[in-house]
């Protein structure tokens, strides 16, 4: 999923419910890498909703200017792919009618809908019943997708490590429990993608925070305040600049952020629903600030798989 996507679906305004919920389902299956490309049957379960019901929201959402369609066949059996989502905050949106465009470059060879080669049976494939005709997504260039993550890991690791060396502890020694696993790589991830802060200046606030507390944190959560502090503070510095890029998406650097109200408000709907809530869709920050302003309560939490 992408944080800044579905940050992004949260500020939108003007749209019914339930088109919100198909837009937000749709950012928290954007790739920043790869796009945006679930099937009509997967968003539909996400959603929990009919194939038809979501074709109207799409449409709404696509008259909007909020999304861009585009369909693809592969080239070698014209046979129709998964629709691929452009949301409308990337950079390849497009400004006019791109109907007849190509689809965008997913290392698969995919080309538009508009193929002059249509297979014969094109209509028969794409059926909306998931249950007599599963569509499988597309793939990028598996190998070289999993090399990539596998470098990306290395890089965070590395990165980990960083931030385990200025907070004090001894890895040789062996670190305490709260430092070890995923779960904390998880939140530590978060400082990044929901904060907004770079590694450097993580590291750099983990090691400011030795010079008043003696002992290392029980913990990343233990330097949550401190982080959110050190986001406001570089939002608060962002130069007026809107053509001015940064380096994370390479988008707007003065981008607008929902509040912590909006983003509360909206997540709290969803916990307090009945409809599909993807793992690890919520972070430590945003269900302490649920609790803190009373819209959900611990054992609604504990219900919904959010810990």
């Amino acid at each position: 999923m992408s944080h800044y996507a579905t940050n992004w679906a949260i500020l939108q305004r003007g749209l019914k419910p339930a088109t919100k919920i198909v837009l937000w389902h749709l950012c928290d299956r954007h790739n920043p890498d790869f796009g945006c490309f679930p099937t009509q049957a997967r968003l539909a379960a996400d959603c929990e909703m009919s194939v038809s019901s979501l074709n109207d929201h799409l449409r709404a959402l696509e008259e909007a200017r909020l999304i861009h369609r585009v369909r693809c066949n592969d080239p070698q059996t014209h046979r129709r792919q998964a629709t691929r989502y452009i949301l409308g905050f990337e950079d390849r949106f497009p400004d006019g009618d791109d109907s007849d465009g190509p689809c965008p470059d997913s290392g698969d060879g995919a080309i538009s809908e508009k193929s002059p080669k249509p297979s014969p049976n094109l209509a028969g494939f794409h059926l909306r019943n998931s249950e007599t005709n599963p569509v499988r997504e597309p793939l990028r260039e598996p190998v070289k997708e999993e090399e990539g993550a596998r470098a990306r890991d290395d890089r965070f690791e590395e990165f980990f490590e960083r931030l385990i060396d200025a907070l004090g502890l001894d890895t040789d020694a062996g670190l305490p429990g709260w430092w070890q696993g995923w779960p904390p790589r998880e939140h530590v991830r978060r400082w990044i993608t929901d904060l907004g802060l770079t590694e450097d200046r993580i590291v750099a606030v983990a090691r400011d925070s030795r010079s008043t507390h003696p002992n290392p944190p029980d913990g990343p959560r233990a330097l949550d305040r401190a982080m959110e502090r050190a986001a406001r503070s570089a939002e608060a510095r962002k130069p007026a600049d809107g053509d001015k890029r940064s380096k994370r998406g390479n988008k707007p650097a003065d981008a607008p952020r929902a509040s912590m109200d909006e983003i509360a408000d909206f997540y709290a709907g969803l916990v307090n629903g009945d409809g599909y809530l993807p793992s690890n869709a919520i972070s430590n920050t945003v269900r302490n600030a649920m609790l803190e302003r009373g819209l959900v309560t611990t054992e609604r939490l504990r219900e919904r798989g959010v810990a």
